[in-house]
């Protein structure tokens, strides 16, 4: 058995060099390398520092590197060290008084963290070291909760509260907590009371949890460090989660068991949590494979057992699977050098190198041979060593390791043959397909820090590298070899006894070729990796939200509305639709072509006939003519007396709804060219529940959706959606089943049970007799049925096919749903966002305020909560009603909304005008007012009214140009939300405008 040698604590002298010759690497270069690869390719994960990975979560102080050295089986690769976190989280009990009893009175040193700048903090996916927090007396450290929606003061988040004069007492997080230009930090808002009594998941059910997973981490710890969320919080999630409950659920509904997070954070720890039981599957089943190949030790088991991350389980793996190319350390040590290297790291004064010479055996018929093959494996055992590559990890933190694209050879070739081309092309020959190498310009030449590179420069690169265009390589200095091979040879890898230069040779060689060979081409993957998983998961964060923004965008209703799908050659497409989006009228119209008097005769005709004064017009081919022809009969009272005005909407995405199974099935009659003027009329009349038939990657929102993971995209952006649907809530007995579907705790066949089950028996007369539905589980209505709405408006409109026969339904027998007693009278607490389990509640405190369900929703009941409420606190009232604060707050939400409360109503509408403006009319300096229309990772595109969106870059975002409830957000402005700006440049021929942003409009 080897063992490693001693290990001696030396400090690394960093000189200040900044030259970048031999170091450089070319990251094709590294994947498309021979046996080397096959050798040594470690995971993104790797990558992580062991000082992180020794971290203690309980305090947030960092451990000396261990410097003790642990017998080592050489043909065992090394136990993966935990991926460096973002930093743990600080209980309250770690405040500074208490730290001080906890450690004898000694304080605590608070880390001060690095001095980043703003960009490069936002490129970092580590938790910031520094977190700051007021001190209120004795209390407990408070902690923000993030936002999801962004709505006034007057009305919270999740379903938004109606009580404008109700007095909660909210802590508020220190302004100085702000971190701008970075995704929102994962504190969660924590009162005293939710300290006290904080449900925790049993220990028992932990323990039972890893025996099931089989591995050697505590699955809470790891995803507390991985997510930066304390540990009993994990806890309670996995268990939710385990228990099936949906995110919407839990974020509305069990506010205390998941310490107030937001569904953003409950989704990253849901995907750590998948993550790490498809890696114990995995894992499993690597080691029956070795188990069956009789290649599984102990020691190469609870290596594999240890893996964190399905790259590190790779990396101890590939050198076992079957078809792998042996390396030159597997070869030296099939020739039975190993025994060699081991003397020579333990005993060097007994190692004879001519004594192992066989002549006529390759590799060892000389000494030459043999002490080649000793260094293979030396530089095998250094490279796979964890100090030593925590050591050069920490040399190449200290220093300027820099990324840099250029033009690839092949694009410049290409780019030649192009040009040739064109000189003797042929008449009418066709145009070969050409690569577009002008948008790559700005990385023909590029170098930034990696920490400092922006997340949409790394993916461009990324895009650039594969399609030919760029060379990439990483950067690392030269003085990180040289201090690191003076540390190996004088520190980690000192020989411990006397032995000859020969052998003092062999060491300093194989340190050479390990850092060339093996550890080079690691570092360089490692930080491609990290930047790549860091730039996806900020591009995902942004699709996310602007998603979110898209579809709570507040609905336009009561009007009749007139959608138009602009075109020349085809026309332009018209649909009339009332204000319950049903079509009334369809038609298609030349606006474009000669005869445009009879065309706007006709138009006039059908906005007369149906008093329609509202045109929805899609920004695509034809948009700004066909705009320009609107605002000319406007400007010419031509409508008169009918005041018509005009807006434009983003149409991406409504030609392929337009073909689409659904849409099919909702028009069957309708040309495709139809369907899509109705969706486009239908998305400013109730936008959540028109885009929620559309692919979300087909919306026109965010940026380099190509060039992202796109099953993460999509498991993001569904679980954004099911997370509006629900929060908004939906009508039962009018919605679409499209929409239906995307209710938290309802799919695709419940959905369609529902709609069965409406047009057989009528509609819905209270949430009980959900209960009814084929399909419709107890824990599938536990999770639905605070998102279903029984609004008495709609139930006394719709017609019942038949009378309501509940008594008789269609039954399971296995479910005992015909025995069950639904009552058939209707409940005015249907109509809230309180959850059947808490109606009782809600009765016990109606008696409390002198009030009755039939006064939901009138200023009659909202005066007398608010007086309650106002005489003592929501934690006595609690107490007084047995239930949590939390859950008393959300009833006297739902006690105090008016019918029918929508909380889109408190963000902004489509913008409708009666004039145009041209590109051509915009001068520098002058002031506009306009919507965002998308955000990406550099900034902000603002739609002005003419005809081409201006960019606000996010250099000119600023903190103070925004209101307080946007602070935390990054880049802090979504889609739709109204915004003053400057316009700073025009670049007509390019059809660029830039834009200052001067404030944002509430």
């Amino acid at each position: 058995m080897m063992r490693r040698p001693r290990a001696t604590t030396a400090k690394a002298v960093i000189y200040n060099e900044n030259e970048n010759t031999d170091s450089d690497q070319s990251f094709t270069q590294m994947v498309s390398s021979d046996e080397e690869m096959d050798e040594w390719n470690p995971s993104e994960s790797t990558k992580a520092t062991s000082k992180a990975a020794r971290a203690p979560t309980d305090g947030g102080m960092k451990a000396a590197p261990k410097r003790t050295a642990k017998p080592k089986q050489p043909k065992v690769p090394k136990q993966p060290t935990v991926p460096k976190p973002r930093a743990p989280r600080k209980h309250a009990a770690e405040h500074e008084d208490t730290a001080m009893s906890v450690s004898g009175g000694k304080k605590r040193k608070k880390s001060n963290g690095d001095d980043l700048g703003e960009n490069e903090r936002k490129t970092q996916t580590g938790c910031p070291e520094k977190q700051k927090a007021e001190k209120r007396g004795n209390s407990v450290r408070m902690k923000e909760e993030r936002i999801s929606f962004i709505v006034s003061d007057a009305h919270r988040t999740d379903e938004g509260t109606s009580q404008s004069g109700l007095q909660v007492k909210k802590e508020e997080a220190p302004e100085d907590d702000f971190t701008f230009d970075e995704p929102s930090l994962k504190k969660q808002k924590t009162s005293e009371t939710s300290q006290r009594q904080r449900p925790t998941f049993p220990e028992s059910g932990a323990h039972s949890l890893r025996n099931e997973l089989n591995m050697n981490w505590d699955l809470n710890e790891l995803i507390s460090i991985l997510t930066c969320v304390e540990r009993w919080v994990c806890g309670n999630i996995i268990k939710l989660l385990r228990e099936e409950n949906t995110v919407p659920f839990m974020v509305r509904y069990r506010k205390e068991m998941i310490n107030h997070m937001d569904a953003d954070a409950v989704r990253d720890v849901q995907m750590v949590y998948e993550e790490l039981c498809s890696l114990a599957k995995k894992t499993q089943s690597v080691v029956q494979t070795l188990k069956k190949d009789g290649v599984l030790t102990p020691e190469l088991e609870e290596s594999l057992r240890s893996c964190r991350s399905a790259d590190d389980l790779d990396h101890v793996y590939t050198p076992y699977k079957k078809g792998s190319k042996l390396t030159k350390a597997r070869r030296a040590k099939a020739l039975g050098l190993e025994d060699a290297a081991t003397a020579l790291l333990n005993v060097p004064h007994t190692l004879d190198l001519n004594a192992w010479v066989k002549p006529g055996t390759e590799g060892l018929s000389c000494v030459e041979e043999v002490a080649t093959g000793v260094e293979h494996i030396l530089a095998d055992i250094i490279a796979k060593d964890p100090e030593t590559l925590t050591y050069i990890k920490t040399l190449c933190e200290k220093s300027f390791v820099t990324i840099q694209s250029s033009v690839s050879k092949t694009a410049l070739k290409e780019k030649e043959q192009e040009k040739v081309a064109q000189e003797h092309k042929k008449p009418g020959a066709g145009h070969p397909p050409k690569k577009d190498f002008d948008k790559f310009q700005l990385y023909f030449d590029f170098t930034c820090n990696v920490q400092r590179i922006q997340p949409h420069q790394t993916l461009a690169i990324n895009r650039g590298e594969s399609l030919k265009i760029l060379t990439v390589k990483v950067n690392i200095p030269d003085r990180v070899k040289s201090d690191f091979t003076r540390w190996c040879i004088n520190n980690r890898w000192r020989l411990k006894t006397f032995a000859k230069e020969e052998l003092h040779a062999i060491i300093r060689n194989a340190v050479e070729d390990s850092y060339k060979r093996l550890i080079l081409p690691f570092l360089t993957r490692s930080y491609r990796t990290k930047l790549t998983s860091a730039a996806e998961k900020e591009s995902i964060a942004m699709f996310v939200r602007n998603l979110r923004q898209r579809l709570l965008v507040c609905p336009v209703r009561g009007s009749v509305i007139m959608g138009v799908d602009p075109g020349f050659t085809h026309g332009c497409k018209l649909a009339i639709l009332s204000p319950t989006s049903q079509i009334l009228h369809t038609d298609v119209v030349f606006l474009h072509n000669s005869g445009q008097q009879k065309e706007a005769e006709k138009l006039r005709h059908l906005m007369t006939t149906y008093s329609c004064t509202k045109v929805v017009i899609g920004n695509g081919t034809a948009c700004r003519e066909t705009e320009s022809f609107f605002a000319d009969l406007i400007s010419r009272r031509y409508f008169h007396p009918l005041d018509v005005s005009y807006c434009i909407t983003n149409e991406a995405g409504a030609s392929i709804y337009s073909v689409s199974p659904e849409a099919v099935k909702e028009m069957p009659d309708l040309d495709p060219n139809l369907r899509s003027a109705v969706s486009i009329g239908r998305r400013v009349q109730d936008p959540l529940a028109e885009l929620v038939k559309i692919d979300p990657k087909h919306i026109g929102i965010g940026t380099y959706q190509h060039d992202v993971s796109a099953g993460a995209l999509k498991a993001a952006l569904d679980g954004v959606v099911e997370e509006c649907v629900s929060f908004v809530g939906v009508d039962i007995n009018i919605c679409s089943e499209t929409l239906m579907r995307h209710v938290a705790g309802l799919n695709a066949g419940r959905a369609r049970s529902i709609a069965e089950w409406r047009e057989k028996n009528g509609p819905f007369i209270n949430r009980e007799q959900l209960k009814l539905v084929k399909g419709m589980g107890p824990k599938s209505y536990q999770q639905c049925a605070g998102f279903i709405r029984i609004n008495p408006q709609t139930l006394n409109s719709a017609k019942p096919s038949r009378p309501c026969a509940p008594e008789n339904p269609a039954p399971k027998k296995s479910k005992g749903k015909a025995g069950c007693s639904i009552p058939t009278s209707l409940n005015p607490l249907d109509q809230t966002c309180i959850h059947p389990e808490s109606y009782h509640v809600a009765q016990r405190f109606l008696s409390l305020v002198g009030g009755i369900v039939d006064q939901i929703g009138s200023a009659g009941l909202k005066h007398g909560v608010e007086s309650k409420v106002n005489m003592s606190c929501i934690e006595e009232l609690a107490k007084k009603v047995d239930t949590t604060p939390e859950t008393l707050k959300l009833i006297i939400d739902g006690l105090t909304q008016p019918p029918g409360f929508d909380i889109r109503q408190n963000f902004g509408q489509a913008d409708f005008k009666r004039g145009i403006v041209s590109m051509s009319d915009l001068r520098v300096g002058a002031v506009l007012t306009g919507r965002v229309d998308n955000t990406t990772l550099f900034g902000a595109f603002v739609d002005i009214g003419v005809g081409r969106a201006g960019l606000i870059h996010k250099s000119h975002i600023t903190l103070d140009k925004l209101p307080a409830s946007q602070r935390r957000r990054s880049l802090a402005l979504g889609p739709g939300e109204r915004v003053e700006v400057r316009v700073l440049n025009v670049d007509a021929q390019r059809g660029r405008i830039g834009l200052d942003l001067i404030r944002v409009l509430q």
